[in-house]
């Protein structure tokens, strides 16, 4: 993981190119000459929180085929035969 710190001048200039490098890594903002804010993608961020994405959040995400889902079969009293008379 690289960590980015461009300048604020930078960062202004060209938003575009720190989002991509945010991809790569951290990229730390300045505020007035210090590091005051990172920028991460979602995905980086929900992996340092430790939140596990819901399966409404992974079928919306390109790939999501690759994620296994076998819900549990109903059985029981809430199964009954369909008449299709």
């Amino acid at each position: 993981m690289t960590i980015t710190t461009p300048s604020s001048a930078e960062f202004t200039q060209d938003t575009s190119r720190e989002i991509r490098a945010a991809h790569d890594g951290q990229v730390l903002i300045p505020d007035q000459g210090h590091p005051a804010h990172i920028l991460l993608t979602t995905e980086a961020y929900r992996k340092l929180i430790g939140e596990q994405a819901s399966i409404v959040d992974a079928l919306a995400i390109p790939g999501a085929e690759d994620v296994e889902f076998d819900p549990p079969r109903m059985l029981g009293p809430l199964t009954r035969p369909v008449d299709l008379t």
